[in-house]
């Protein structure tokens, strides 16, 4: 299936609890992969405006991400400190590596890359940077829900 980005809806949604939502605003994504109908993993297009997050500092037990970058500049923060990506980089992430990371757009410009990820199912996202807040993946991998550490909703 070819796919035209310009008929792939932009989404700036997050399912992140309401204290954390602001630091995603600037976070403009085209599913590109749910467009196509993959199944397997997810490929996202993404516009990160001055000052956004892409996510909140984090790592996943079960799904592999990768990330592209295709213009601008972006600030990658993981556990070794940060290092600026420029258009041609691109960073990987494997499941079951503790090692939280994220995008910041510092920089006065749009930056654009592409997100990859798998599917996997019964994935567990760790937020180091935040106590008692992980998320839990749905046995089918299709949703998520925010939980304390104990299991108690967060």
């Amino acid at each position: 299936m070819i796919i035209d980005p310009q008929q792939v809806p932009t989404e700036r949604n997050t399912n992140y609890p309401e204290e954390f939502k602001a630091l995603v605003a600037g976070r403009i994504r085209q599913r590109l992969g749910n467009f196509a109908g993959l199944k397997n993993f997810g490929v996202n297009l993404v516009k990160l405006e001055p000052g956004s997050y892409s996510a909140l500092r984090h790592w996943h037990s079960h799904q592999d991400e990768l990330i592209y970058v295709l213009e601008g500049e972006l600030t990658l923060i993981t556990d070794a400190g940060a290092e600026i990506l420029t258009p041609g980089i691109a960073a990987g992430f494997p499941a079951g590596e503790a090692n939280g990371h994220h995008l910041v757009n510092r920089s006065s410009s749009v930056a654009i890359y592409l997100e990859i990820g798998d599917r996997t199912p019964n994935d567990q996202v760790t937020f180091p940077d935040i106590k008692n807040f992980l998320t839990a993946a749905s046995p089918d991998g299709k949703s998520r829900k925010f939980i304390h550490h104990d299991g108690t909703p967060y």
